[in-house]
């Protein structure tokens, strides 16, 4: 009886034990935490420039529309309707120098251009140089795309229509966060203007609504790093404050069971 007693007694401090630690690793779960501490602020309009190997779909379009034919790429009607590869393949791709081939217009530059300035220049350039009479144009980029990788429950690269998408918006795609995956430092790696940058984004800080990092760019690489109860479930050394309280509870139940 008096064992069962003490038996009695460890299982409560264990499950206190638990529900303690539960209770502290919420907020290495909950995202955004301290919300009401957060100033609201206009959402800025991120335009991303166009980059070396991006893939564009540029369309012309005049109140005659065979005057417009030798400046488009027929991507929407016949074998293209259905088919983003073939559109792909059939585009205007930015080459390494930041320019693409245009019909009629020869070499046109886009660097430091995002999609919505390449269609003014477009635009421009179709007036002033006397090939069309007021035309519209629409630019938009044909394999935007981020990729995910760690502790999520869709690993994979996706290809976006948005011109403009969140961090949380693209974890979405993936699934969100695994139980098991380290909300305070997700690396994101982005390689623009010929640079690679890399940072650490915390999850769970409200801050993260006013980082550069906010707002994804097309290309861009998350990495979801595997918190401390996967790495020791892994069979590497875990926490050290969760091994201290491990060793603690250990010698709590010797002596009890001694006595």
């Amino acid at each position: 009886m008096k064992i069962l007693r003490k038996a009695k007694i460890f299982f409560m401090m264990l499950a206190a034990a638990l529900n303690f630690y539960s209770c502290a690793s919420k907020k290495e779960i909950l995202y955004l935490q301290n919300e009401e501490n957060y100033v609201q602020k206009q959402v800025q309009t991120v335009e991303n420039t166009l980059q070396p190997n991006d893939i564009l779909k540029i369309e012309v379009v005049t109140s005659v529309p065979e005057a417009a034919i030798p400046y488009s790429k027929d991507l929407d009607g016949g074998r293209f309707a259905n088919s983003m590869d073939l559109m792909k393949m059939e585009g205007y791709l930015v080459n390494s120098n930041y320019s693409i081939d245009f019909p009629t217009l020869g070499n046109v530059l886009v660097k430091n251009l995002s999609p919505k300035k390449l269609e003014r220049l477009l635009k421009k350039r179709l007036i002033t140089e006397g090939h069309l009479i007021n035309p519209r144009v629409n630019v938009r980029l044909l394999n935007y795309k981020v990729t995910v990788l760690g502790e999520v429950k869709i690993p994979g690269t996706f290809g976006l229509v948005e011109p403009q998408l969140n961090i949380f918006q693209v974890l979405g795609y993936a699934g969100d966060l695994t139980i098991t995956g380290e909300r305070e430092e997700v690396l994101l790696i982005r390689e623009e203007d010929g640079q690679r940058r890399t940072a650490m984004l915390d999850l769970t800080s409200i801050e993260l609504l006013d980082s550069p990092y906010y707002f994804v760019k097309p290309n861009d690489v998350i990495i979801v790093k595997p918190n401390h109860a996967k790495i020791q479930s892994a069979g590497y050394i875990g926490n050290p404050s969760t091994l201290v309280a491990i060793a603690s509870l250990l010698i709590s139940t010797l002596v009890l069971l001694t006595n």
